[in-house]
């Protein structure tokens, strides 16, 4: 499991946010070193699958699953099947525009060569950004982590953060919700970690999801940071 994806036009590295992986020959290099095959799939692919076989969307019939961690990845499993697409880049929701965005929004530069996706606001170091925007340099944090520790603490400013990207995740959920209408969504990376974050996207999503109920399940990945690899070893199957 990788970041980004094997381009099928020309067997290299696409679309990393590792970015020194970007045009390299990873697969054909690692099958040349080991002298064996070697399945590569994008490392939030390789999340969903484990968890849809036999993690919290276990049972479904379709799962998408979400990585808010240093990047913002994702994928769609369907009847237990990995879902790909001509151009290897299913379930990348991160490089969309975040939607219904609002005017006082600030769209910091990705690594993909645009401004404002989804992954620079709903990424771990993307979020501490706008946090450390919205509170003032003298309260900025490094990390993610220590927002989230201010908020177990009540900190109005953490509190205040939080909320906004709770908006943020479920504004962008939506928008996978309204096309592809999955049974679960499964979060994983470092973000989903926060469980204050599954409650309050839940009570938004309704306000912007084009139905008069939503029955979609948000919910923790139970194998936590072992999905990945797990679901790289199912590729085998």
């Amino acid at each position: 499991g990788i970041p980004g994806a094997i381009s099928p036009s020309t067997g290299l590295v696409k679309n990393a946010n590792t970015v020194c992986l970007i045009g390299q020959a990873f697969q054909q290099d690692l099958e040349d070193i080991l002298n064996c095959n070697v399945r590569i799939a994008n490392d939030a692919d390789c999340f969903v699958l484990s968890e849809a076989i036999d993690g919290s969307g276990q049972g479904a019939r379709s799962v998408f699953g979400v990585i808010i961690g240093t990047g913002c990845g994702g994928g769609l499993v369907i009847n237990q099947q990995l879902v790909g697409g001509p151009n290897a880049i299913c379930g990348e929701w991160g490089h969309n525009p975040l939607p219904w965005a609002e005017d006082n929004e600030l769209l910091l530069p990705c690594y993909c060569g645009k401004q404002g996706c989804i992954e620079t606001f709903l990424s771990g170091p993307g979020f501490t950004q706008h946090a450390n925007k919205l509170a003032g340099e003298d309260k900025s944090m490094n990390s993610a982590k220590g927002w989230h520790e201010r908020l177990l603490n009540k900190d109005p400013q953490a509190i205040l953060a939080f909320d906004r990207y709770t908006r943020q995740l479920a504004k962008a959920l939506a928008s996978v919700i309204n096309i592809v209408d999955p049974e679960v969504i499964v979060l994983g990376g470092g973000m989903s970690n926060i469980d204050f974050i599954y409650q309050k996207t839940a009570e938004i999503l309704p306000e912007y999801i084009f139905s008069d109920q939503v029955l979609t399940k948000l919910v923790k990945a139970q194998h936590g940071d072992s999905s990945g690899v797990r679901g790289a070893a199912f590729l085998a199957q």
